[in-house]
């Protein structure tokens, strides 16, 4: 999530309710807009086992469950306890959601079926933890106002390891903007887990990031950017950016090093709505949109609407 909350010039938004609508295709169609709590205030979305779907509320903590099938569901972690979630996943060999506490210093692990929770992770104070990937070994959280990763050592069948997480220095190609500004932003990890990637959001740049040591190399996109860039997500050797005040996602084929890649398209739909993050599944992207316009992260939004769009990984 980049801390924008100014309108760009001449950006337009559709500010209607939307009414959940039905992707075409073979078999039981999934709505492709799967509409959350009146002033609810997403910022990460998660997809977990099956078909299950969830959301995080900034301002309360609150994290909604629902249905992809159905695009119903309900809150399954209440809000309050001076929380917040911003960037979230679920770990499929133990069902944890991993929460990103944004301003809070610390973040959060639920057990995704009860919402109980299963470890509270303590990080720097004045901070901003904005997203969270899992690896085989640990989970990694960004810092969007200090220049390292948070690293949270996973045992066994990913059982979460007690204590502060671990800070694990930037370094390398890294460049950090000044003081208050956003930087590191979205996470992801390779297939085989060898390289984490992160974007920054101050730069527009995206960087290939040894987890061991923080080293970072720029991934050379040929001159090209991801302003704006904030949640990411990888599917094979294509990484998709969320680029939120562009309402837009950036469709970048990375070669097998991460070394370098090509920003082959961008897909746009007239729902997004600022998004922020997405989850995949199948064919699809979810993307949550915050709607940073009308619901600033700065107070409650009641009665403003808020949802989750599916779009075709495939589109443009």
């Amino acid at each position: 999530m980049r801390r924008l909350f100014v309108l760009l010039t001449g950006l337009a938004l559709v500010t209607m309710g939307w009414a959940p609508a039905v992707a075409a295709g073979s078999g039981a169609a999934f709505p492709t807009i799967i509409p959350l709590p009146d002033g609810f205030q997403p910022e990460g979305v998660a997809v977990g086992r099956g078909h299950e779907v969830f959301a995080g509320g900034l301002l309360t903590g609150a994290v909604w469950r629902g249905d992809l099938r159905t695009g119903s569901g309900g809150i399954l972690v209440p809000g309050g306890r001076g929380r917040s979630a911003v960037g979230m996943i679920v770990d499929d060999r133990s069902g944890t959601l991993f929460v990103a506490g944004g301003p809070t210093g610390a973040s959060y692990a639920y057990d995704s079926r009860t919402g109980a929770d299963v470890a509270v992770l303590p990080m720097r104070p004045g901070g901003f933890v904005n997203d969270v990937v899992v690896t085989r070994d640990a989970a990694y959280f960004t810092d969007s106002f200090a220049p390292f990763l948070y690293r949270v050592p996973l045992g066994p069948g990913g059982a979460v390891a007690s204590g502060p997480a671990q800070p694990v220095p930037l370094g390398g190609d890294w460049v950090q903007g000044p003081p208050g500004s956003f930087n590191a932003n979205g996470i992801e990890a390779s297939p085989d887990g060898r390289w984490l990637i992160v974007v920054n959001s101050g730069n527009g740049r995206l960087y290939r990031v040894d987890p061991a040591t923080g080293v970072a190399a720029a991934i050379d996109l040929g001159g090209a950017g991801v302003p704006a860039g904030d949640g990411l997500r990888v599917v094979g050797s294509t990484l998709y950016v969320v680029q939120n005040f562009l309402n837009q996602i950036a469709v970048v084929q990375l070669d097998p090093g991460l070394a370098s890649g090509t920003v082959v398209r961008t897909i746009t739909d007239p729902a997004f709505r600022i998004p922020t993050t997405i989850a995949a599944f199948g064919s699809s992207l979810y993307a949550v949109n915050a709607r940073f316009d009308v619901a600033p992260p700065t107070g409650p939004a009641p009665g403003v609407a808020f949802e989750i769009v599916q779009v075709s990984r495939h589109r443009s």
